[in-house]
């Protein structure tokens, strides 16, 4: 079954403590010119929001007040007001909701004609939402990704069935056209995902190999079988389908559509191995691959800071060696879709251009 991402995230952000040191002041997580309040406007993000008030935007928890009195205190949306104060001494975040209702009921009066007599017809009252909740973070810059990209075992691929030929004899195929495909086949899936090779991640540090990615360019659907050679339709493409490409069922992954950015429970380290879409230069919104996963215990919603390697420069001094700078902070990146060796992330704001070598680790 193929994973659509919902429309509408819901931002409703997780209240646990423990996330600074019990000693840390709280007009420490303060950001220097930060505003008292702000009028939320379309297109915000509650991470855009928080890193206007806080240092580090994901301590926004620990100081935002929720107010019983309000309806889904949790949910921000445009035109609520959020507000800095201070009580007994220490900075909390409140929100003040904006004019109007955000829903409406429907309740037909109309009256309908039935045999010989008129009768007021009284259905349930619906309930619709007029204005969405601001997202947590940018999700539309990983959706596409977060639906294709899929990393497998080095053969995966190899033993999946193969695209046989056209009815047309075409190389190429597009939505709506028939081809063949023969292989081994799950015989109870009928839907099945066109997948092509792509890279080959390998670590950095140690030449591991970490995962194979296969690249999702389709979907067909299974309208007859004989044996092992099956008969399908293309119904949708992300790119041209052709000759050789291969066949899976596609994977039912678990996607969030609600993000709780927290650091990881426990200490990583590890380094930007690719940036997606072919680039060395690492910005903000950019996708990277990570040589870290799951099995280091990185997992989705995680943030990690990134860290700016440091220069390699000569000594002009006596000695005249090389002399490696260190590692300075330089930007942020949440973890949106992890593997068991490694992980992609979304770099959600940088001060100063990064690059692929950089390094992540627990902020």
């Amino acid at each position: 079954m193929k994973i659509r991402l919902i429309p509408i995230f819901a931002l409703v952000f997780s209240l646990s403590s423990g996330i600074f040191a019990a000693d840390e002041e709280l007009d420490s997580l303060l950001r220097e010119g930060h505003p008292d309040q702000y009028l939320v406007q379309e297109g915000d993000t509650l991470w855009g929001i928080a890193a206007m008030f806080l240092a580090d935007p994901w301590h926004w928890p620990e100081i935002w007040h929720v107010n019983p009195a309000i309806e889904n205190p949790h949910l921000i949306y445009p035109g609520d007001e959020i507000i800095l104060k201070y009580v007994g001494g220490d900075p909390v975040i409140t929100i003040k909701r904006g004019p109007g209702e955000r829903t409406v009921k429907l309740k037909p009066q109309q009256r309908v004609r039935q045999g010989d007599r008129y009768e007021k017809l009284e259905p349930s009252i619906r309930v619709e939402p007029l204005e969405s909740a601001i997202p947590a973070i940018p999700l539309d810059a990983v959706s596409s990704l977060m639906t294709t990209g899929r990393i497998v075992e080095k053969d995966t691929l190899a033993m999946a069935p193969r695209i046989l030929a056209g009815k047309s004899e075409s190389l190429l195929f597009g939505p709506g056209d028939i081809f063949y495909g023969r292989g081994e086949w799950d015989e109870d899936t009928s839907v099945y995902g066109i997948f092509r090779e792509g890279n080959v991640y390998i670590d950095p540090e140690t030449g591991e190999v970490l995962g194979y990615e296969a690249v999702e360019v389709g979907l067909a659907r299974a309208i007859d079988r004989e044996g092992d050679l099956v008969t399908l339709r293309l119904t949708s493409v992300s790119e041209d389908v052709r000759i050789g490409d291969r066949l899976m069922v596609t994977e039912e992954r678990r996607v969030e559509s609600t993000f709780y950015p927290v650091p990881p429970e426990q200490y990583v380290e590890g380094v930007i191995m690719t940036v997606l879409g072919g680039v060395t230069q690492v910005g903000r919104n950019d996708l990277v691959v990570i040589n870290r996963g799951l099995n280091q215990g990185l997992d989705v919603g995680h943030v990690l800071a990134i860290a700016k390697q440091g220069a390699l420069v000569r000594d002009g001094g006596f000695r005249g060696d090389m002399v490696q700078l260190p590692t300075e902070r330089a930007g942020v990146l949440l973890v949106f879709q992890a593997f068991e060796k490694m992980a992609y992330g979304l770099v959600l704001q940088t001060s100063e251009p990064l690059r692929v070598g950089d390094v992540v680790r627990s902020p």
